[in-house]
């Protein structure tokens, strides 16, 4: 019993952290129910695009050093009062390849509501480049909605933390 009783507490640690492969899909219709809206009947005559830098690992002194980065991306919806269509969420790699597409099909967020991808530190496939492109729309004028990326990471006792503004890669306006 005292054997199994040290292993557990030998191993414990290991046994929590779940390989990236095996982590679960982000399910944004599951997680973020309380923020979506269905998807507006209206034709979608307005949209837009984001691209928003990422860092999943950063190089330090003189790059002998890589600190890894948790990174969340955020997209808020800047209206008060219309949805937002959510129409592609993708994460690319350093190299320009995809590694993610978090939307099986587009999703509508409540008026001044927020939708979030979490990217674990260990998860490390997105490399000192990585990016996310959002694609939204809406049935008419909008509020452009606000999308940043937040990464949070540290080595010993010092912590880092900082915010990537999204850039817009398209003129929002009619189709």
């Amino acid at each position: 019993m005292r054997i199994v009783l040290w292993l557990i507490a030998l191993l414990g640690p290991f046994a929590a952290a779940v390989p990236v492969a095996a982590q679960p899909k982000v399910n944004i219709e599951q997680n973020f129910a309380d923020s979506l809206t269905a998807l507006p009947k209206e034709e979608l005559a307005v949209s837009g695009g984001f691209y928003v830098p990422a860092y999943s690992s950063v190089a330090m002194s003189q790059g002998k050093l890589r600190v890894d980065f948790s990174v969340t991306l955020s997209i808020h919806n800047a209206s008060e009062t219309q949805a937002l269509v959510v129409k592609r969420i993708a994460y690319f790699d350093t190299a320009g390849k995809q590694v993610e597409s978090y939307l099986k099909a587009p999703v509508a967020l409540k008026p001044l509501a927020t939708v979030s991808i979490f990217i674990p530190t260990d998860d490390v496939r997105g490399g000192t480049g990585a990016n996310f492109i959002v694609d939204w729309a809406a049935t008419g004028e909008i509020a452009e909605p606000a999308v940043e990326a937040l990464m949070v990471g540290g080595v010993a006792n010092a912590h880092y933390a900082f915010i990537s503004q999204g850039r817009p890669t398209r003129t929002a306006g009619k189709k």
